[in-house]
């Protein structure tokens, strides 16, 4: 079976790494790093992931305007895609969801069976 293609889109050099050994380690999984939206959304226009982990605050374009745009392409309306924010207040769980992100994730992360069971419930 082929490997499902996580987008991880972080602007943290130290965070992206992490993330990618993290979920290597969870499973049969192809790991996509971008370091903003832009980025982002070069790389998964070109190799269409089956999830996305979103930073939500980074340079050149932040996760709520990269969200918003993918949810306009067809290939990327119905995609999974988990917010990833330091910034975790109690509205933005309820603001990621309104951006079209299907889950949200506090970082930094500190218990990785919780992301483990979110990255699952998405793709198994």
């Amino acid at each position: 079976m082929a490997a499902k293609k996580i987008l991880v889109v972080e602007d943290n050099e130290d965070t992206r790494e992490i993330l990618l050994y993290r979920i290597k380690s969870m499973g049969n999984y192809e790991v996509l790093l971008a370091g903003h939206g832009k980025e982002a959304l070069e790389i998964a226009s070109r190799f269409r992931p089956d999830l996305i982990i979103m930073d939500l605050k980074m340079p050149v374009l932040d996760g709520w305007e990269a969200t918003k745009t993918l949810r306009q392409t067809d290939w990327g309306k119905d995609l999974p895609i988990i917010a990833l924010t330091a910034q975790a207040m109690e509205k933005d769980e309820e603001k990621a969801r309104n951006a079209g992100c299907s889950d949200y994730i506090a970082k930094p992360v500190m218990d990785y069976k919780i992301l483990q069971k979110k990255i699952e419930k998405f793709l198994t």
